[in-house]
């Protein structure tokens, strides 16, 4: 019976963690490519401002970015509120705020991991593959989506699939701001019942979900092998 309601319990966490994994994924892939396109830009202020910001989330720890995008709206305005008198609306902080907040800063955190992913992958086609595409007369957005995209998913698959599966194991960080994924449940199932084996089934879960990634993306990767790089 205590297996049982254990295993309940670590599911409904799994489900949490889940769904963290599956919006950070969903929202980071592109918006790291848009990231990646601002890094390469011609325009200075553009590159400049777009490095510069990847810079301070690569080199910050990602728990640190979770409590500040979940506490920072809060204190900015109660801040507001104090310095000049600026009374803004009291948001009640529900667990769905929370969670919100905590995929927030785990897309923006993933985004520019795979932004520094995405452009060395670009940067590794050779120039002869744009010049040809120009004498064809195809336009830039031709070139990349018919001719190098999907090389460069070719050559980024091996390191996309060590950040993914990284992913994973980080949703454990969002137990700083909500407690609800299979980490912290997990932890409090020890803490309240006494037993440590419940880590350890947690772990088990992590090797399912990091297991079965493997699998599709070593398929996925299959799938791109007629590309000689």
């Amino acid at each position: 019976m205590l297996f049982l309601n254990v295993t309940l319990e670590l599911l409904e966490g799994l489900l949490y963690t889940c769904l963290i994994f599956g919006v950070t994924l969903i929202t980071a892939l592109p918006l790291g490519l848009l990231i990646a396109f601002g890094s390469k830009s011609k325009i200075k202020p553009i590159s400049m401002i777009t490095r510069a910001f990847v810079w301070i989330i690569r080199g910050t720890p990602l728990m640190l970015q979770i409590i500040f995008f979940d506490l920072g709206p809060g204190l900015v305005a109660a801040s507001l509120s104090k310095s000049f008198g600026i009374d803004l609306p009291f948001v009640v902080r529900e667990v769905w705020q929370h969670l919100l907040m905590v995929c927030v800063a785990f897309t923006i955190n993933y985004a520019c991991y795979f932004s520094e992913i995405y452009r060395g992958g670009i940067q590794s086609i050779p120039v002869g593959q744009y010049e040809a595409a120009s004498v064809l007369g195809m336009t830039k957005s031709q070139t990349f989506f018919k001719v190098i995209f999907l090389q460069v998913v070719k050559r980024i698959i091996a390191p996309m699939s060590n950040e993914i599966i990284t992913l994973v194991k980080d949703t454990a960080l969002a137990s700083v701001v909500i407690r609800l994924d299979l980490f912290t449940v997990a932890q409090g199932i020890v803490n309240t019942k006494a037993i440590l084996w419940p880590i350890f089934y947690a772990g088990v879960f992590y090797l399912l979900i990091n297991g079965l990634l493997t699998v599709l993306l070593g398929k996925f990767e299959k799938k791109l092998s007629y590309f000689k790089v």
